[in-house]
Order: structure tokens, then sequence, then C-alpha cells
């Protein structure tokens, strides 16, 4: 059964296993801020979903990650319409996120509604990337 809640101190050993590229500093600024979560299934951890804000106003999603073992089932999808929910209650009207050109999530996101909204290019020495493409959605 799908459950998703916020993120605890708790969490921290199960977070990392999913998450290689966020700060401790930032961790607990995701407990305190209240923007991290945690997605279960019959109560086991499986996935994690974390945001900041863009412009400070704008709900922007930085990650979304299931375990691969529960891709397919709906996890993530279920996932984002909870968040989705959250933000809108809280009276926000937009969303966004962003992916690499590389990477099938903007598929995923798609699906869900979102737009194509702009790029970055990253080309400076140590920080190359491809394209990141951002995505928004209005709630």
């Amino acid at each position: 059964m799908f459950q998703i809640r916020y993120l605890k101190k708790e969490d921290k050993e199960f977070w990392y296993t999913l998450d290689k590229h966020l700060p401790e500093i930032e961790f607990i600024k995701k407990i305190t801020d209240k923007r991290g979560y945690v997605i279960l299934d019959e109560e086991k951890p499986i996935g994690i979903l974390r945001f900041n804000m863009f412009w400070d106003n704008t709900p922007f999603l930085t990650l979304i990650y299931i375990d691969f073992k529960y891709h397919k089932k709906g996890y993530g999808r279920k996932a984002m319409e909870f968040w989705e929910n959250e933000m809108a209650k809280q009276g926000y009207k937009m969303i966004m996120t962003s992916t690499q050109v590389d990477e099938n999530a903007q598929h995923f996101y798609r699906k869900l509604g979102y737009k194509d909204c702009g790029c970055l290019v990253l080309d400076i020495p140590g920080f190359e990337q491809p394209l990141e493409m951002f995505m928004a959605k209005s709630l």
C-alpha cells in the first residue's frame, strides 16, 4: 500500500542509499523545512522526493527517486500527485522541475502535464553536463 510522509532524521541511512548528491547540511534543512518526503510500500521505504523554492516563490522538484525494484508500479506518479496536491493546498499556482535531455524523466513529467519552458547550458570546465531542460506545470 502506497504511503508518503515527511522526511525524518531516522531516514538518513535509507535516504543516502538513493540520493548521493545532497550535502548533510541540506538533509537537515529538508527535515526542518519539510521539503523532503519518504515514499513507502507497506511501511517499507522505497523512494524519496525533495524540492526547493525557485525564485523563492515557486516549488521546484529537485529529485524523485524510486528504488528500481518498484519501477513501473505507479509509485512515482502517486508521489508526484501527492506533492502537487500539497503545493496546491499551500496556495502555490505553479510548480517546476528539471532534467537533463539525455534522461528519460522528461517523458514521465510530460505524461503528468509538465511543459518544457527553457534550458540551461553548462560548459564551464569541471561542471559540464548535457543540456538541463526546465519544465513547469500549472496547479
